[in-house]
């Protein structure tokens, strides 16, 4: 499969939030356990992991590959249904093949007759109990130390900003505070996982100051850059793993970011990301642009009512977030001409920065936030609520509801109000079809072939390779190749 300069595996991993309406059934952690037995044992979408892949978090039959080239699973931090797409090269088949997920749930959800009970979301926070929860992405970036030690600091200008198209809004703020309340030895041996959770260590009370800001997730971020993530919240953490290693590359996992319900809002953010990775990557990102205090400008551009978004640069200058993004946008114009994806994203990036500043309110079509924003006033007018009623915050979590016929953000589409990038016979095909141009092709053909053998079995998936039985590996290195002819 040939190369084209920029050419790029990434993919993202959502973690998605449960509610039971009926608490005679059981717990959420119940129903996702539910959910995940249906995939896998009713409609046989994917072959369950036989083994254990973490003995802590991902123990046996947590979840598994599927036939699309995704993979399902329950983390056990948190006990949350996750979703992790294909590795892709083309966003239009990123942005697919996560829909086809959302859908796979959805579809077991009602195979169970469950739809009035079970709701699932990909929203990312919990207003009321002050979780935050993940959307991921993954990049394959140059693994040089100089990448992750020196270059990466001009990357977190652009990843602070980009959530004034990127970000999927939310009624209200956290503040995080200092948890002194330290668990017993006891407590530690009874729940080992719930110690090792970050609510062990950070208490989250409401913001009653904050009506409406961007970012679900930046009230929470800590630092900039961590490995310990799950005490240290932070915009990115290398992954020094084998899942996306291949030819001095490494994987790049950014731990700021939403679940966008817009599809062109999704395409964007990451289509945007590749460019300006390749930028650092290629040392062409200036140290002018580098900020004063990322993790301070997140925070003051998602709650900025005014929408001027203006962050302040490490030599003292003050810059608009626009301003900043078109910095980056120029820098980026020299990949132009190179594929119809590079031209696409450089097109978009321009058309939505200018759109922006001229009212942002009119960007509904495209940038979450807005269309949130939209729905939740116009609820309140209707409702005649005040900004600290909690039914605001249903209307928010009632955005991300990921089943069409509950979501208020698919009523929004429904009504023509967004700019698309696919249509619903995509999303379908990519419930079951994986990217055409990656190593997803070939593993979802062995677990077609797994998931259709009769009797005892044995087998064992990865992401960069497959034991078809105790004699047969078939190794899968290179996350660009196809493996296609893997069955024979």
């Amino acid at each position: 499969m040939g190369r084209l300069p920029g050419d790029r595996i990434f993919g993202v991993e959502t973690e998605f939030g449960c509610l039971v309406a009926d608490p005679s059934y059981g717990s959420p952690e119940a129903a996702v356990e539910t959910i995940k037995d249906c995939l896998f044992h009713e409609l046989k979408l994917g072959a369950i992991d036989l083994h254990a892949r973490d003995d802590v978090f991902e123990p046996a039959q947590s979840g598994g590959f599927l036939l699309n080239g995704a993979r399902m699973y329950i983390d056990a931090v948190g006990s949350h249904l996750e979703y992790a797409t294909a590795e892709c090269r083309e966003l239009k088949d990123l942005v697919a093949n996560d829909r086809a997920g959302q859908r796979q749930i959805v579809r077991a959800i009602k195979e169970l007759g469950l739809e009035d009970i079970v709701s699932v979301y990909n929203n990312s926070v919990d207003h009321f109990g002050g979780h935050t929860f993940g959307c991921h992405e993954n990049y394959l970036v140059r693994g040089d130390d100089d990448f992750l030690n020196v270059s990466i600091h001009t990357l977190y200008p652009f990843l602070v900003t980009r959530q004034i198209f990127a970000g999927v809004g939310r009624v209200g703020g956290h503040i995080l505070t200092t948890n002194t309340a330290k668990p017993s030895y006891q407590d530690v041996m009874d729940h080992p996982v719930d110690y090792i959770w970050v609510s062990q260590v950070y208490g989250v009370v409401p913001d009653d100051s904050v009506k409406f800001q961007l970012s679900q997730r930046a009230d929470h971020i800590l630092k900039t850059i961590a490995t310990r993530v799950r005490f240290n919240r932070a915009l990115i953490n290398p992954k020094w793993e084998h899942f996306y290693s291949h030819e001095g590359m490494t994987r790049l996992h950014f731990l700021f970011g939403e679940s966008n319900q817009n599809e062109f809002a999704y395409a964007l953010k990451v289509g945007t990301t590749l460019l300006v990775l390749r930028l650092v990557e290629d040392d062409a990102v200036p140290p002018r642009l580098m900020m004063a205090s990322p993790i301070h400008a997140l925070r003051d551009v998602s709650r900025d009512e005014t929408y001027r978004w203006m962050v302040t640069l490490a030599d003292g200058t003050e810059i608009s977030a626009i301003d900043l993004q078109r910095e980056y946008l120029a820098l980026a114009e020299c990949y132009r001409g190179e594929s119809i994806q590079t031209d696409w994203t450089l097109n978009e990036w321009a058309r939505i920065l200018d759109d922006l500043e001229k009212d942002p309110l009119a960007c509904g079509d495209r940038v979450d936030w807005v269309a949130k924003l939209k729905i939740v006033e116009e609820y309140r007018a209707e409702e005649g609520l005040d900004w600290d009623d909690d039914a605001l915050h249903s209307v928010d979590l009632e955005y991300h509801n990921i089943d069409p016929d509950a979501s208020l953000f698919h009523a929004w589409q429904g009504m023509g109000n967004t700019k698309r990038i696919l249509n619903d016979i995509d999303i379908i095909s990519a419930m079951t079809d994986p990217p055409q141009n990656t190593r997803a092709k070939g593993r979802a053909q062995l677990v077609e072939k797994v998931i259709g053998r009769k009797g005892p079995r044995f087998y064992l998936f990865d992401w960069n390779g497959v034991a078809l039985d105790r004699h047969t590996y078939v190794e899968m290195l290179d996350p660009f190749e196809t493996y296609e002819n893997a069955t024979d």
